[in-house]
């Protein structure tokens, strides 16, 4: 059993370091079997009886020696798996397919062999038997739908609602009797009486609106319509004019009440001063709903948009929630910090919620539509795309390119790519993954009619009549290590012969094709020879 487990951890060790090479170039001890494609040997085929002295040789590589060394080509029975060899191929090139076994004629590995039974003919998947599955800790996620809302939290100061804010101001000329209200920050409700003013202008309107009121007489109509402008004139309202009717007496004060109930925020008068028509005597504003100015980091900042809902908490009042919303995202980024500022609005039962109160706000815009959505630990991230293991029927695993949205939470939203209901693997997907960049699948995750062309630097190693075997560097995008292989070579009017020789270093692009050589688009030199 220890050996069991070492050599599981050898395996996924080296295939997290080979990349590319991954699954087709490790061994399995007792207890494992390899894939059944492209590394040959099916579901248990190797492990059990097979010589200690082979383990450190991939299982398709060991295959192949032994059908040399017993005379097995295709469509022979293979005495040990008891399956009809069908054919040999080379994994990096599965369209190219050989009777008898051997070394590959386009690089420095030996060819495998593909059994019939065993679904190798698909090469547009990997199968992974169910042994194999365990011993590698596989486990798959149904893709569901969800509306994914990312929390994002910011922390702000309170600040006065302006919107709030009324100013008090005098309509006439005249001189402060009365102050009710004597400081700042006084809280005051809707209706009471601030202060009152002596207005001597108005004494004299209202008594000449009176005088010809009491007076007899035809056609006084229009000198009583004329003495009640008068009196708007002189900064009385309408609802002053009229108790001067109803009580047939000179009014020569004016109480002025509060517009709306909260705090007194600016006090510009005192009693006995004279105040002129149009003077701010006070500022008032309320405290039913305030302002937070919370700092959003930038990166975050498409999240948050007016309406969004949010919450908030204060030092001062823990356990009580504050409610409200993103007024507006301000037009204003903080070159130091990053950090733009989005207006809220939280409503403040019981007035507790003071300005310069520091807030902890957290959003979440709920109003998004729901989505598919995947654990995060499926996804794979290549750096040029996002791809995920799909499992499918009989152990069969094949690559998806996938577009993703946000990721919050652990869950991932996928744009496009799946459909609700499929299997996604979550755990080994990168040792399946290391196999499908062997055996080209990764290229064919390219959209149609698009071709990826990759560049690496090699040495001539030989020149042929329609291609060129180059001992290449390791090329990451596709998994590959270093190797020798062999190159289809375009048309000379595309790529001259003569620009190439043997020992020259040179850098070169190249194309994937389906089922045939890497094809050369194109090289130049690199500096002298090996």
């Amino acid at each position: 059993m220890k050996k069991t487990h070492i050599a599981i951890g050898v395996f996924a060790v080296a295939a997290l370091a080979g990349g590319g090479y991954g699954l087709w170039a490790l061994g399995m001890s007792q207890g494992m079997e390899m894939m059944s494609a492209p590394i040959g040997a099916p579901a248990g085929a190797g492990g059990n009886g097979q010589d200690p002295s082979t383990w450190n040789i991939p299982q398709g590589e060991a295959a192949t020696r032994r059908h040399m060394e017993n005379g097995i080509k295709a469509g022979d029975v293979d005495p040990e798996t008891g399956l009809t060899v069908q054919y040999y191929h080379d994994p990096m090139v599965p369209g190219r397919k050989f009777d008898s076994p051997g070394k590959s004629p386009f690089m420095d590995m030996m060819l495998v062999p593909a059994y019939s039974g065993a679904d190798t003919a698909d090469t547009s998947s990997i199968k992974v038997s169910p042994r194999i599955q365990q011993n590698l800790g596989i486990r798959t996620a149904v893709v569901g739908m969800g509306m994914l809302a990312p929390e994002i939290t910011a922390s702000g100061a309170v600040q006065w609602n302006e919107r709030d804010r009324v100013v008090v101001q005098s309509r006439a000329m005249g001189y402060v009797e009365k102050l009710n209200v004597t400081a700042t920050l006084d809280p005051v409700k809707q209706g009471q009486t601030l202060l009152t003013v002596y207005v001597p202008d108005w004494i004299a309107a209202q008594e000449e609106f009176l005088s010809l009121r009491k007076m007899k007489g035809d056609n006084l109509q229009p000198l009583v319509d004329a003495a009640r402008q008068r009196m708007l004139q002189v900064g009385m309202s309408t609802a002053q004019i009229r108790q001067v009717e109803q009580s047939g007496q000179v009014q020569p004060r004016v109480a002025i009440a509060a517009p709306r109930s909260g705090v007194v925020t600016e006090l510009m008068v005192r009693e006995g001063m004279t105040v002129q028509p149009g003077t701010t005597l006070m500022e008032i504003n309320g405290l039913s709903t305030v302002w937070v100015q919370a700092e959003v980091p930038e990166s975050q900042a498409s999240y948050v948009q007016p309406g969004v809902t949010v919450n908030a908490i204060a030092q001062a009042m823990p356990g009580q929630v504050f409610e409200g919303q993103v007024q507006t995202v301000l037009p204003q980024v903080n070159a130091n910090s990053r950090t733009v500022l989005a207006r809220l609005v939280l409503k403040n039962p019981g007035n507790k919620l003071l300005p310069g109160m520091f807030v902890q706000t957290r959003f979440m815009d709920t109003s998004r539509p729901q989505s598919l959505i995947v654990p995060s630990e499926a996804v794979i991230q290549t750096g040029r795309r996002a791809v995920v293991m799909l499992a499918g029927e009989d152990g069969r695993f094949s690559p998806v390119e996938i577009k993703t949205g946000i990721e919050f939470g652990g869950q991932t939203e996928v744009l496009a790519g799946l459909e609700a209901g499929q299997e996604v693997v979550l755990s080994g997907q990168f040792l399946i993954d290391s196999e499908a960049s062997l055996r080209g699948l990764e290229a064919r995750l390219n959209e149609p009619g698009e071709s990826a062309k990759y560049t690496t630097s090699a040495v001539v190693e030989a020149l042929h009549d329609d291609s060129v075997t180059v001992t290449h560097a390791p090329i990451p995008s596709l998994g590959w290590p270093e190797m020798t292989m062999d190159f289809m070579l375009p048309a000379p009017d595309q790529l001259p012969r003569e620009s190439l020789k043997v020992g020259d270093r040179i850098n070169m692009e190249f194309q994937l094709q389906e089922d045939d050589l890497p094809l050369m688009l194109g090289v130049s030199p690199s500096g002298g020879q090996r």
